[in-house]
């Protein structure tokens, strides 16, 4: 209180006091802070760091935990922290270390799956059979009498009986499926889907292999038009049923009129049977509920037939040009020294 007769001494112009802490960020006292002021509390609170300890703090995220002793898979922001604090390479705290990594984009704790390139004739392998799909082989139009197979199996399809018969659904329930099961063993599906005519062989084997895919051959190049076409191109991925330079020897060997086309090594993606295939399996199989083998093939024999009365080519938009692109992007790192060469995203 001032003495009597005394004028208390006014704030400058502009400065307000409000209430606040102070700007050193430390959770003590409240204080008056002066509105106006020219000292940024958010400059005070942010201790600067050499731009060296960024830079290690940066790399250290970006390589696998092994390699520096730390029995870990990969690193979490505490873990990162606890490591550089130990290592002597900075002081900073853990929400600092977050925002440095968030500046690159960088988290390691993050994990995608990859396939790796490994053919080294992926493009020529892969180009040719997005020709075909595009109806061109070694530079030509294919012949209205040449026609484009595409084959693949489902192996160990399993027949799991529910212990509580399935519940249809009802008004604001869906269908009821009981998790506990029988198995009743497994089968192979196995199917031949002609790309630009949507024709559609399949069959149930007991087993993937070189005899069960063989008759799935002669059931489509025993049948016209196959029979007396031109060519018929088979494009399969490299399952043991039909791998290798002795699948061709024994496939043309037997069809003169056969061509037998394999896809890169990772890339079934590109066989458009496995469109046909995932169909299947959400049509057909899921939920699984089959008390026997035999009411498992039936369902697939059946369903096939289903499928053949409405069957239509697949809408096929991946070119040669788009193949192109996603290698160019792939092959990015290597141009540029980078780890991770030669790795694609396996896309559904």
């Amino acid at each position: 209180m001032p003495p009597r007769g005394c004028t208390t001494p006014r704030s400058p112009r502009g400065w307000t006091p409000r209430r606040g802490w102070w700007g050193d960020g430390d959770e003590g006292s409240p204080s008056i802070v002066l509105r106006g002021s020219r000292t940024s509390r958010a400059r005070v609170a942010r201790a600067v760091f050499p731009p060296e300890q960024v830079a290690e703090v940066k790399a250290i995220a970006c390589e696998l935990p092994v390699t520096h002793g730390a029995p870990l898979s990969r690193f979490s922001r505490a873990e990162l922290h606890r490591l550089v604090i130990e290592r002597g390479v900075t002081e900073a705290s853990a929400s600092t270390i977050w925002r440095w990594l968030a500046e690159d984009a960088i988290k390691p704790w993050q994990v995608r799956s990859w396939i790796f390139r490994r053919d080294p004739d992926f493009r020529e392998k892969a180009g040719r059979v997005l020709d075909l799909y595009a109806r061109r082989f070694e530079g030509g139009l294919l012949h209205p009498g040449e026609f484009v197979i595409s084959a693949d199996e489902k192996s160990q399809l399993q027949a799991l009986g529910r212990r509580h018969p399935t519940v249809a659904p009802g008004a604001g329930r869906p269908m009821r499926c009981e998790f506990e099961y029988r198995r009743g063993g497994t089968l192979a599906y196995l199917a031949a889907w002609d790309v630009h005519h949507a024709r559609l062989f399949d069959r149930v084997e007991s087993k993937t292999g070189i005899e069960p895919f063989g008759r799935l051959v002669e059931q489509v190049m025993s049948a016209e038009p196959y029979a007396s076409a031109k060519r018929v191109f088979w494009v399969v991925d490299n399952g043991s049923s039909h791998a290798g330079r002795a699948s061709i020897e024994r496939l043309e060997g037997r069809w003169e009129n056969l061509r037998l086309i394999h896809l890169p090594v990772h890339a079934s993606w590109l066989n458009q049977v496995e469109l046909y295939f995932s169909i299947v399996q959400r049509k057909a199989l899921t939920p699984n509920d089959f008390g026997s083998l035999e009411e498992l093939a039936e369902r697939l024999l059946a369903f096939g037939r289903r499928y053949r009365e409405i069957a239509c080519p697949f809408e096929w938009t991946f070119t040669r040009a788009d193949l192109e692109r996603v290698l160019e992007r792939v092959d990015a790192p290597a141009a540029q020294g980078e780890p991770g060469t030669g790795r694609l995203r396996l896309v559904a």
